[in-house]
């Protein structure tokens, strides 16, 4: 295991998770599959793993603190360090306007996308200080640009307003700028990525791109070498996203 990188992905049971985690082992890295469905966890680990792919199922609900310390005790015990954490996981909690938003869901949106980025991040950063290449990824989208946003002629500024999903995203993006400034020096390099607008569960398949597509960017920065860049926020080809 010494030469192999181990890597987690984060609601990796379908959509670009999935197809993160594929693409990941089609390098030779050792994937853990983490999710909080068993069968889907389960039936997706088994769909990979009938393609050849190293990949093992992980147990795992980013809202629980918890889980997440028990999933990173799992991958110590077993692995002894982890590599590549692509934090993925995440909820829309549907298109829902602030005027008349429900709180309860604008805080489940918030704890899945921005505390639950924390949770597993914060878990495993001892297993990935043990790491020769430690690479944090966090999926994130250009709704989430207040450049982008604030651009009220494009065509997502032309978006209604979001009181869940958009700002969840932009939090994201500042929370992927403040956990590489602390680890500056550390060797541990965390940045946010735009994977495109994919046709996923997450929005009925209505994306223009296959989400294998949008799984090549995370994958890029996930192998990026140790001279790579750490606290930015990516497209495709390493086009850089305005904050």
């Amino acid at each position: 295991m010494a030469n192999t990188t181990i890597a987690l992905v984060t609601g990796g049971n379908k959509g670009i998770g999935f197809e993160t985690a594929a693409q990941l082992a089609a390098t030779g890295a050792t994937v853990l599959l983490g999710a909080r469905d068993r069968v889907r966890r389960e039936e997706a680990v088994a769909a990979l793993r009938a393609t050849g792919a190293d990949v093992h199922p992980v147990e795992l609900d980013v809202t629980d603190p918890a889980s997440a310390v028990a999933a990173a005790a799992l991958v110590d015990a077993t692995y002894g360090r982890l590599d590549v954490l692509v934090n993925n996981a995440a909820v829309s909690g549907g298109w829902m306007p602030l005027t008349g938003s429900d709180p309860a869901v604008v805080r489940a949106v918030f704890d899945t996308n921005v505390v639950g980025v924390m949770n597993v991040t914060n878990a495993f950063l001892p297993l990935l200080r043990r790491s020769a290449a430690p690479r944090v990824v966090n999926v994130s989208s250009s709704v989430g640009s207040l450049h982008v946003q604030r651009d009220f002629r494009g065509p997502l500024g032309q978006l209604p307003g979001s009181a869940a999903y958009v700002p969840s995203k932009a939090a994201l993006n500042a929370l992927t700028v403040q956990y590489a400034k602390e680890l500056r020096g550390t060797g541990i390099l965390v940045n946010a990525v735009d994977p495109g607008y994919c046709a996923t569960d997450f929005n009925n398949h209505a994306g223009t791109r296959p989400a294998a597509a949008g799984a090549a960017n995370v994958v890029r920065l996930a192998t990026v070498g140790n001279d790579g860049p750490t606290g930015g926020f990516y497209a495709d080809d390493g086009a850089v996203v305005p904050w």
